[in-house]
């Protein structure tokens, strides 16, 4: 189905950044093997001249994303004018929100189709994190609320898209109370597939190995992987923790820390603070973890839970994501992302082991959430337009 992918950066592993980027590098990674041979253009130099631009100018937080997607759009435009602008039938624009207005814009003066693909519900999740900044200052230090620009621009590039996709039911109805047009909106729920998926049937993956009782020599490890902020329900996160302080079990917090003064509030033997890591060791987190939990306050998808699963690991999610868990079967679904649900499903984890052991070994990517399912309901999608 794909024409051409435009993409901000495209390594392909015989480039020269390869060889020049330390082995830690995001870019290594932005490259697809079953794309090699797809037409892609992606904008390397002009990029890192932005990145060097943009810190040497001190652009911070929404002053530099504002920039980076106006940039973006920018040269996706000149893509469009010098490459597309002699095609002799009508494409199907699909960009992602928040970088679409300029393509769209380019799009329906030329008289194509716009989809626009919503990474998230919208200025309903700024108001939910505002509303947790409030009641955890200490913690949201720094955080701010989008500029109007960046909503004007939003809801400019919703008027200008024929549909608008969510990843999730609960990202659809976000965006019908910000006022979308529920006729404009679909779900198309996302997809992930890996070499770990190879394994996925029963019989051949290794089984998880759970003690009969964890101890402070064998404390149950909890894995939380992504971005460390509020959004994601970190302070609940840390508030359970502290609930949890004298049992044993352990939290792995993995991905870049967004909040302020975290490493202060609960003690430093039972919450380990990773940071960010690459896709490879990521894997390693998720293998040696016992259970994955995401107490996210707002997501438009959140695909953690897919490859926590892709590992067979058990999951402990909140409501306000993607529909992945089936709980009792596979994982727990938190009525509410609050500390105290959240301590009481891991203390259920921790006080049964051979549940967590059946919930283990349910958990794995179904077939609604491989690419075949995903490039089948783009198909539906695009047959409606």
């Amino acid at each position: 189905m794909l024409e051409y992918l435009l993409t901000d950066a495209w390594v392909r592993p015989s480039s020269f950044l390869v060889k020049i980027c330390p082995r830690e590098s995001k870019l290594r990674e932005r490259f697809h093997n079953e794309l090699r041979d797809s037409p892609v253009a992606a904008f390397n130099s002009s990029l890192i001249v932005f990145e060097a631009l943009a810190r040497a100018r001190g652009f911070r937080r929404w002053a530099r994303i504002i920039a980076r997607n106006s940039w973006f759009q920018r040269n996706v435009v000149f893509f469009l004018r010098s490459q597309l602008s002699t095609i002799n039938y009508q494409p199907i624009l699909l960009s992602y929100s928040y970088t679409a207005l300029e393509p769209f814009r380019y799009a329906k003066a030329h008289g194509w189709t716009t989809v626009l693909v919503q990474i998230d519900p919208g200025p309903e999740e700024e108001a939910i994190v505002a509303e947790e900044a409030a009641r955890v200052p200490e913690l949201a230090a720094g955080w701010q609320p989008a500029p109007a620009e960046y909503w004007a621009s939003w809801r400019e590039e919703c008027k200008l898209a024929d549909r608008i996709v969510a990843n999730s039911e609960s990202s659809r109805k976000g965006l019908i109370r910000a006022g979308v047009p529920s006729e404009k909106l679909a779900v198309v729920q996302l997809a992930y597939e890996s070499r770990e998926m190879k394994d996925q049937e029963p019989e051949m993956r290794r089984a998880r190995s759970y003690p009969a009782r964890f101890t402070r020599e064998r404390p149950m490890r909890v894995l939380f992987l992504g971005q460390v902020n509020l959004r994601k329900g970190i302070a609940r996160l840390l508030e359970a923790a502290q609930i949890l302080r004298n049992e044993p079990v352990e939290f792995w917090l993995v991905g870049p820390v967004q909040v302020t003064n975290s490493s202060t509030i609960v003690h430093p033997e039972r919450v380990k603070w990773f940071g960010p890591v690459t896709r490879e060791k990521a894997a390693e987190y998720y293998r040696n973890a016992d259970v994955f939990v995401l107490p996210t306050l707002s997501d438009g998808f959140a695909i953690t839970q897919l490859e926590a699963q892709a590992h067979g690991l058990p999951l402990i999610a909140s409501k306000f994501c993607g529909k992945v868990v089936e709980s009792g079967r596979n994982g727990i679904i938190l009525e509410q992302p609050t500390a105290t649900y959240i301590a009481a499903a891991i203390r259920d984890c921790l006080d049964k082991p051979k549940r967590l052991q059946k919930l283990a070994a349910a958990s794995r990517v179904h077939d609604e959430f491989k690419i075949e399912a995903l490039a089948r309901r783009l198909r539906e999608l695009g047959a409606t337009l």
